[in-house]
């Protein structure tokens, strides 16, 4: 997978992934090769799990809203937020007809698998980085995320 014509027809498809999926970045790792193809429409800094600021809030926000979360409403901003750590799609149970592996009200230790994240054929377990109560799921089960999207708020 070295050559340079597997790389641009690879790089393509992740290409026309991202088009299709209206993801902004796709990486793709094996063991000789690392192809990274993001797009440019917005800045995401890789060390903070929360996403880049939102569009200025609306004027009409309530103020119980502003208090709850106060970059206008935006889940990646609460601080139990648990975002994805990687663009994928997401999934709520370890197979299809399974339980979910939580509810809101579900008590989680910290450590737990809350959520799958399938990235490139591989299931990745998204544990809770906390103890504390799933108070809203954010996605729903097949769902494409972004890297940094919150997935779910644990209080």
């Amino acid at each position: 997978m070295s050559t340079k014509g597997v790389d641009q027809d690879l790089v393509r498809q992740l290409a026309e992934i991202l088009k299709e999926t209206d993801l902004s970045e796709i990486e793709v790792e094996t063991e000789d090769l690392k192809v990274r193809v993001a797009r440019q429409s917005q800045v995401v800094n890789v060390a903070a799990p929360v996403a880049a600021a939102p569009a200025p809030a609306p004027a009409a926000a309530a103020p119980a809203a502003a208090v709850a979360a106060p970059e206008g409403g935006s889940k990646a901003a609460h601080p139990g937020a648990v975002p994805s750590p990687m663009v994928g799609t997401v999934y709520v149970a370890a197979e299809p007809g399974a339980a979910a592996f939580v509810s809101v009200g579900t008590q989680v230790t910290q450590g737990q698998t809350v959520l799958i994240v399938e990235a490139m054929k591989t299931m990745n377990q998204i544990p809770a980085p906390k103890s504390g109560t799933v108070k809203e799921i954010l996605v729903e089960d097949g769902q494409p995320v972004e890297f940094g999207e919150p997935l779910l708020i644990i209080e």
